[in-house]
């Protein structure tokens, strides 16, 4: 979700709460697939690293503000992972768009498909080698 923030302050909360505010929501309606993902990243569970869930992630176009939240982030790792389901099908230059602003954050990003998550085991495999190839 990108959103412009530059006339946010006409309403009581700032766009920062409300940031924050949608993400609380996205993180109590998370998808099948990001449940599943969810499973193997919390707690440190996978090679040691914190990670978070619908994180929020912000930059500016011009000195205004804008954001979109993450499926998943690793600070540690400067790592996002994006879920793709079928709707990414279609949007493409959309993500592709995202993609670019995360890597001029000095942002990794690694795309996993809902069909790749039929086999956990490579999933898991998937995410670590990323982590080994990042560490490097």
């Amino acid at each position: 979700m990108i959103e412009d923030l530059r006339n946010y302050g006409q309403e009581r909360r700032t766009w920062r709460e409300k940031i924050n505010q949608t993400a609380r929501e996205l993180r109590k309606n998370q998808t099948e697939s990001e449940g599943l993902v969810w499973e193997i990243l919390r707690g440190r569970r996978l090679s040691g690293k914190k990670f978070l869930r619908q994180h929020p992630i912000i930059y500016t176009v011009y000195r205004r503000p804008y954001y979109f939240i993450a499926d998943f982030y690793c600070a540690e790792a400067k790592l996002v992972i994006e879920i793709d389901g079928s709707i990414h099908n279609t949007s493409l230059e959309y993500d592709q768009q995202r993609t670019e602003i995360l890597k001029s954050k000095g942002l990794h990003v690694l795309r996993i498909s809902n069909v790749e998550l039929l086999d956990l085991e490579k999933v898991i495999n998937k995410i670590t080698a990323y982590l080994a190839k990042i560490k490097n």
